[in-house]
């Protein structure tokens, strides 16, 4: 089972450190930020956005801005075992509409977020994103 909380500051640490291996380990995202940088988003996050994590021990974490979520990340060794599907219904159980973006490139993140019910509703070559690589809009509403 599954057991989701609120993130605390004190988390940003293990939430950073998943942030910055899913940047290593991803050879077509660039490596913008340090880990210290890393750190200093995530704790950002914490304060100013609704960040869920799963619980003993992290191993992943949604940040959601009002309707969008800016942040889903799924350590390697948790991935394909629930824990992000898990972070996304509890998001879509709070409201009636989300919206995200993700990179073109990453086909994991494309095909989970149809499983999720998501539906692709825009696409840019990714020129205003800080990685400038194209992305894609994804949007979901509750039936």
């Amino acid at each position: 089972m599954i057991t989701l909380r609120d993130a605390k500051p004190e988390d940003a640490p293990a939430l950073a450190a998943i942030l910055g291996a899913w940047v290593a380990d991803t050879p077509w995202m660039p490596k913008l930020h340090s880990p210290e940088q890393d750190l200093g988003f995530i704790g950002h996050l914490i304060a100013t956005q609704d960040m869920r994590m799963s619980d003993a021990p992290a191993e992943g974490f949604l940040a959601r801005n009002g309707t969008k979520i800016s942040q889903l990340q799924v350590a390697q060794v948790a991935r394909r075992r629930g824990v992000g599907q898990a972070l996304v219904m509890e998001a879509q159980a709070r409201t009636r509409h989300l919206t995200l973006w993700t990179h073109q490139a990453n086909d994991a993140a494309i095909a989970f977020w149809y499983a999720m019910g998501f539906q692709e509703t825009a696409r840019t070559d990714g020129r205003d994103s800080e990685e400038k690589l194209p992305d894609i809009r994804f949007d979901w509403t509750a039936p």
